[in-house]
């Protein structure tokens, strides 16, 4: 069959193509993974000599136009990212209408494959890991990319056990396909899917969030979270029940927790909040012991998202129930050793054919082979007169290629002692600056390096100045540019300012806005702020978070004891104090003299009210006097009496009993207090 033919062997959605030559550059060995969307295979880059992993997608999905132009932006995208803890995607494209996605090829094996081994990670571990995942999808959500896929299958390691995603774009494309998954396949985002997913919202990065929680909580328990019997009663749950983890998680039970809420605007806002509630935990826990890789060491052309099993069966980690069983496929044969580059020598059988040039030319020898064998009319196929011909130049090619074998030779030997003359650029950017060194080194090239501020993490390659494939000249020198890490920048006045307005000045800015304490101040009114963890100009990495102290107003307070003081002394204490005063009614007093309290509302106690709260206040009007009547003299005793009590005063009576007034206890005309006795003497 010539490469690029398809279809004819179609088997559940991926025909074999072990042996096919991708764009006549990508040449398949074995397949080393196979799921609902696709196969990967492990190949040879023929043109950078180097090996790869091929996704090759379902040929279902090669007959929707709008797939393949939204697959195309997709591996466009996911191309884009440079980053330590995301997998590079080298290229992509489509042959003969078969879309397929170019990625470095891991040795360490995926979460996946790991947990199907039956290892579990520790607590410390997975902090470790889900860090390094955490950074990823920070890096990945501040350019606008959601993954919309976490899932163990997803997470896969190097040989050093460094933690990649995969498949970034990709759940994209596949979500608005219009093609049927395989049956029997449950797509990885439904057993890891968030509640929106299930109730079909627009998703945002948070929902990357939710998925994470599960895929830790899964790598320390060994199990997913709210499984169930269908995936409609496991997503059902999701939409009702929040994440809830076992406390042996430890400093990550909370962080976990709050990634699994029901309402994403309860989660963290977004990974880079995430990841430093990750870094709270990770010091409050151990140093990590190494991982136990479960990756393509431990069989030929071993994919990082498959696992051997018991009788070289292989799970297939994307085909399950919705019980999250899966299914053993059939097991892989290993292919060949095969030297990467071209075939040093082939069979020169019937499929070569030598073609005479009548001019005098050297002759042209073509290895196309043809599958439909051209025959005479009698039948005799080739060996006819020409195969006689044929059969007389042999010795002459025999010949020829005994000398072209002498000059290789000669030039190879040549090529040895002179060293080379040029090495190919390897795709350096993503990798850390030591790593990129190491395999420049390796490739015998000359290396220069800078630095610039990214938002990429420290010490990773964000550019190089000669393509990857290009070929450098010995001589000449590479420049790696490495990232500094994003350039610092002032924080904005803050103190001063409402809380809303300092928000609004740090996330303009990139910052993220911490911890938020209100306190007690006497100078500043409730809800500004009045300090922060970072000073006005201050120099910081952008997201980083900014913590405030905000004001909560005036400290309550006890109301003083002012009952003899002087009304306008009182009021003065008062306010300054934060009280508003208000003069209540005036009242007669024996006790306090004209023009000072006698009482307040509320009264001075040990209770403490608000800053402003009003103090009523009672000033004394003095005594309640009254003036004793005149012309009591001569009056007899019940007139005059009767003139007594009206004035306010008791009458008592001495003498006579119907005598007339001679004299009083109390001169006409004087003042006493209300209530006074004043004695009439009779005669």
């Amino acid at each position: 069959m010539k490469a690029g033919t398809v279809g004819a062997m179609a088997m559940s959605g991926t025909t074999d193509l072990a042996g096919r030559v991708l764009d006549g550059r990508y040449r398949l060995r074995t397949p080393i993974g196979s799921g609902a969307s696709g196969r990967v295979y492990a190949a040879d880059d023929i043109k950078l000599r180097r090996s790869v992993a091929v996704k090759v997608l379902h040929e279902a999905l090669a007959a929707d136009a709008g797939f393949l132009r939204r697959f195309q932006t997709e591996a466009r995208v996911a191309a884009s990212l440079h980053h330590a803890n995301i997998v590079t995607v080298h290229d992509w494209g489509t042959d003969d209408g078969l879309p397929y996605m170019v990625l470095e090829l891991l040795e360490g094996g995926s979460l996946r494959t790991m947990l199907d081994a039956g290892a579990r990670l520790s607590v410390t571990q997975a902090a470790h890991v889900g860090r390094d995942v955490a950074r990823a999808l920070d890096y990945a959500h501040r350019r606008g990319i959601v993954h919309r896929d976490i899932k163990p299958a997803n997470l896969l390691f190097d040989e050093h056990g460094v933690v990649r995603i995969a498949d970034f774009g990709l759940a994209r494309a596949l979500a608005e396909a219009s093609w049927t998954e395989p049956a029997g396949a449950l797509f990885g985002t439904a057993r890891y899917a968030s509640p929106e997913q299930a109730l079909g919202i627009q998703l945002d990065a948070r929902s990357d969030l939710y998925a994470f929680a599960l895929v830790v909580v899964e790598s320390v328990t060994g199990a997913i979270p709210f499984a169930a019997d269908t995936t409609i009663s496991m997503l059902s749950i999701r939409t009702q029940q929040p994440l809830v983890v076992d406390p042996a998680l430890g400093p990550l039970t909370a962080v976990l927790e709050r990634c699994g809420r029901i309402d994403r605007d309860d989660r963290y806002p977004d990974a880079a909040t995430l990841l430093g509630a990750l870094d709270d935990a990770i010091e409050a826990l151990p140093a990590p012991a190494p991982l136990q890789l479960v990756g393509s060491r431990d069989f030929p052309d071993a994919d990082p998202t498959r696992v051997h099993v018991a009788g070289n069966g292989v799970f297939d980690q994307d085909a399950c129930d919705a019980s999250g069983e899966r299914a053993v496929v059939a097991p892989v044969e290993p292919p060949p050793d095969f030297a990467i580059g071209f075939p040093i020598d082939f069979p020169l059988d019937d499929d070569i054919e030598v073609i005479e040039s009548p001019d005098p030319e050297p002759v042209v020898i073509t290895a196309e082979r043809d599958e439909h064998p051209r025959k005479d009319p009698r039948g005799r196929g080739r060996r006819g007169r020409g195969y006689r011909r044929e059969r007389r130049l042999v010795p002459f090619f025999v010949a020829l290629v005994v000398l072209l074998a002498l000059v290789g030779g000669v030039v190879a030997v040549i090529g040895l002692t002179s060293g080379p003359s040029g090495s190919v650029v390897q795709r350096y950017e993503g990798l850390s600056q030591a790593a990129a060194l190491a395999l420049a080194h390796r490739d015998h090239l000359s290396v220069s390096t800078t630095t610039a501020h990214a938002d990429d993490p420290i010490g990773i390659v964000i550019h190089q100045d000669l393509a990857p494939g290009k070929l450098l000249r010995d001589g000449h020198t590479l420049h790696l540019v490495v990232s500094s890490g994003p350039a610092k920048i002032a924080v904005p006045k803050l103190v001063g300012s409402t809380q809303s307005e300092a928000t609004t000045a740090l996330t303009s800015q990139g910052f993220v806005v911490g911890t938020v304490t209100p306190v007690f101040d006497e100078t500043r009114a409730t809800g500004i702020v009045i300090g922060a963890s970072q000073g006005e100009g201050a120099l910081v990495l952008p997201h980083s978070t900014i913590a405030l102290t905000v004001s909560k107003g005036h400290r309550p307070r006890a109301v003083p004891d002012v009952t003899g003081v002087l009304v306008g002394t009182a009021k003065a204490q008062l306010a300054n104090l934060g009280f508003k005063v208000t003069i209540g009614s005036d009242v007669f007093s024996d006790k306090y003299a004209k023009g000072k309290v006698v009482s307040s509302s509320p009264a001075a106690s040990p209770a403490r009210f608000t800053y402003g709260w009003t103090v009523v206040v009672h000033v004394s009007k003095g005594p309640d006097l009254v003036t004793m009547p005149s012309g009591l003299v001569g009056l007899a005793q019940a007139p005059a009496c009767q003139r007594v009590r009206n004035a306010g005063l008791q009458c008592v009576v001495s003498g006579l009993a119907d005598g007339h007034v001679n004299s009083t206890s109390t001169p006409a005309g004087r003042l006493v207090r209300r209530g006074a006795k004043v004695t009439l003497y009779l005669g």
